[in-house]
């Protein structure tokens, strides 16, 4: 791992502990769940919000009321408000992805959920989506998130990864195996 991005992830482990310390003792972990999705929501969809909080041309007080107004806007919850303006002041406002990651691996944690990442060549229909989450639950015997991406370069077929373990199913990764194998005879 770069220096930059472990420094980068230990901040956010920090800010991540004592934020999900802080929210369990207050039994406040399903509103920072909620806080959460909607930051993690907000980051994937704003380039302006993931410009103010990686740029380094605004300043403490320019991070600081942009991420007051956002999270009067989205009706975030006072732990997380507090956070957010800590790290504005602390200019520590560029680990925020980190952070939701972490916070949402440690609420994960909690539940007794594992998030499996899918990689589908088209979009999954609800009822797909449902009972691919149901069989890997019986497989891992947790309760399983399933987060879906799609890579129509897979031609067809699912990539999963479940924790350390990669299933990949695609037709994309059929033909480059078939290729070195042709490759290996002639």
């Amino acid at each position: 791992m770069s220096e930059p991005a472990s420094i980068s992830s230990g901040i956010a482990a920090r800010y991540a502990t004592a934020l999900f310390d802080l929210a369990k003792e207050d039994a406040g972990l399903k509103a920072l769940e909620g806080d959460v999705d909607a930051l993690d929501a907000a980051l994937t969809t704003s380039a302006d919000l993931r410009d103010v909080i990686s740029s380094p041309i605004y300043s403490r007080e320019d991070q600081a009321n942009a991420i007051a107004a956002i999270v009067a806007k989205m009706g975030l919850s006072g732990l997380v408000a507090n956070t957010l303006a800590l790290m504005a002041s602390k200019r520590r406002l560029f680990v925020l992805p980190q952070l939701v990651a972490d916070l949402r691996a440690r609420i994960a944690a909690e539940k007794g959920e594992v998030t499996a990442e899918v990689t589908a060549a088209t979009a999954l229909s609800a009822a797909q989506a449902d009972k691919l989450a149901a069989v890997m639950s019986a497989r891992v015997g947790k309760d399983v998130k399933v987060k879906i991406a799609v890579d129509e370069t897979l031609i067809g077929g699912l990539v999963v990864k479940l924790g350390s373990t990669m299933i990949d199913t695609s037709i994309k990764s059929k033909l480059a195996a078939l290729q070195n194998a042709m490759k290996e005879v002639g």
